[in-house]
């Protein structure tokens, strides 16, 4: 094992080097899908329009703060006590059967959809949690990106195994169960139209090589991948996207 863990910390070690090195090539996404995410959900807080927001998926890493203007309650299938000090309430629910007694004026999320096994009940649920008007904003990893094609292959009983060793310092925020359900930007973009959503905007972002820094062959042969799809504008290959939609006023 210890002669693994070197191997990996090798091939990491080069991994950053290439990408400190070459950062058009090998960097990440700027903006991030966080400060994207973020400046979306940001602006309609500034434009007063948001008083309510309900983070779901987000247990004890809020996206936002308590206590800066508006109501921020959390919810997720599982608690912990801190959850109960970060948010002004915390509901213990998933989403895809969520029944709550409050509406919100805006919904978030990260890197929550792809663990939901029916999302098309869970956006169902998200448009009936949203005021008129309302509006949700979420990042998804995309389903066809090389990493969850390996996620679902490896599984998650092997993940909790696997990650220790090829992505120490992730055990806390990996290995749950990833079922990827309308998780394309295509299939996304369908579910919301029928469901009544308007104002449907969604950006893919193509870099997930850090999954593959653990052997730098891999990690070259991802990257170039990504490369591609981006300068060809394969959504389907995205590594994810942000996206947001918005409640008709009279629905």
């Amino acid at each position: 094992m210890s002669i693994i863990k070197d191997f990996v910390a090798l091939n990491r070690k080069c991994s950053r080097s290439l990408e400190e090195k070459f950062p058009q090539s090998f960097g990440p996404d700027l903006p991030s899908y966080r400060d994207e995410l973020l400046s979306r959900i940001s602006a309609g807080i500034k434009r007063g329009a948001v008083t309510r927001v309900l983070e779901i998926g987000g247990i004890d890493r809020p996206l936002l703060r308590k206590g800066s203007g508006f109501i921020y309650d959390g919810m997720d299938i599982e608690t912990k006590d801190t959850c109960f000090n970060i948010y002004d309430k915390f509901i213990v629910q998933p989403v895809e059967k969520m029944q709550l007694t409050d509406t919100y004026d805006s919904i978030i999320s990260i890197t929550l959809l792809e663990h939901v096994t029916d999302n098309r009940s869970g956006i169902d649920r998200i448009f009936l949690s949203l005021t008129p008007g309302g509006e949700m904003h979420h990042y998804v990893p995309s389903k066809w990106h090389p990493y969850a094609v390996a996620l679902r292959l490896v599984g998650p009983i092997l993940q909790k195994k696997l990650i220790p060793v090829l992505r120490p310092g992730a055990e806390s925020v990996s290995g749950y169960p990833a079922y990827f359900d309308h998780c394309t930007i295509p299939a996304m973009r369908r579910l919301l139209t029928e469901r009544g959503f308007t104002d449907i905007r969604i950006k893919a972002f193509f870099r997930a090589n850090d999954y593959f820094a653990f052997f730098t062959p891999l990690f070259i042969l991802v990257t170039f991948f990504e490369n591609i799809c981006r300068r060809l504008d394969l959504n389907i290959f995205a590594s994810g996207f942000v996206f947001s939609a918005r409640k008709r006023i009279n629905a």
